[in-house]
Parts: C-alpha cells; structure tokens; sequence
C-alpha cells in the first residue's frame, strides 16, 4: 500500500492543528517558567504578573485540551526528531502520512512569542478586574 519512497503528507488543516498544538505546548512552557522566575524574583509587587500568567496559563491550558481532543479523533501526532543550536526538526503523522518539518529556532520564538501575545489579550479580557479600579 505505501509505495517506497513517495509520501503522502499530510493536509493543511491537520498540519495547522498539529503545528499550533507544538507551538502552544512551548507557550505553556515559558508562561510556566515565567512564573517561577517571577515567583522566587525579586519583584516588588508580584501579585498582577502572577495573576496575568496564571490566567494566560488556564487559557493555553483549556485550548491545548481541546486540540489534544481533536487531534485524537483525527489520529494526529507530533513528535520532537532533533534540535541543534539552528534548527528543531518535528515529525507530523496522520494516519500512516507523514511529513518531517524543520523549523529556525528563532521563527519558533517568534511563533511562541505571538501566542504569548494572544494569551495576554485572552487573558486581560476574560478579567473584570483589570478594570481601573479608582473609576
């Protein structure tokens, strides 16, 4: 059935699902040593950064549930091949396809980075009380 050499790779759609999903659990990761930094710093006033990332935290958190759910059902997988001081290699699989995907670390921060941002406006709007409070 799979003819030596000729892969077939796997469709826009399930690459998104897969790339966010790598992307998010790298931004779930930073958020999570943000925190401790923060933590055992030396911050003068803690307590809103924590509060931040902790939201930021639960919302990455909720959507990485939902993508793990749905890359389930669609028999999708993500998996670390090699890293070096350039380059991360990942390897996507779908249902016997497969692609290999190199990324240039510094557009991997990037892509994390953009999702910090994101989970920074998620997180400030899902949050009455970032509201002035002197109104």
């Amino acid at each position: 059935m799979n003819g030596g050499n000729g892969l077939r790779y796997l469709n826009d759609e399930e690459l998104q699902l897969a790339s966010r999903f790598l992307f998010l659990s790298m931004a779930i990761v930073v958020i999570q040593q943000d925190l401790q930094t923060i933590e055992q710093g030396n911050f003068k006033i803690k307590e809103p950064y924590i509060k931040l990332l902790e939201k930021m935290h639960a919302e990455a958190a909720n959507e990485r549930r939902e993508l793990r759910k749905t890359m389930r059902d669609k028999k999708i997988q993500v998996m670390a091949l090699n890293k070096n001081d350039s380059f991360s290699s990942y390897l996507f699989l779908c249902r016997g396809r497969e692609e290999k995907r190199n990324y240039f670390n510094p557009a991997i921060r990037k892509k994390v980075e953009v999702i910090i941002q994101e989970l920074i406006q998620k997180a400030q709007q899902s949050s009455p009380d970032y509201a002035a409070a002197d109104t």
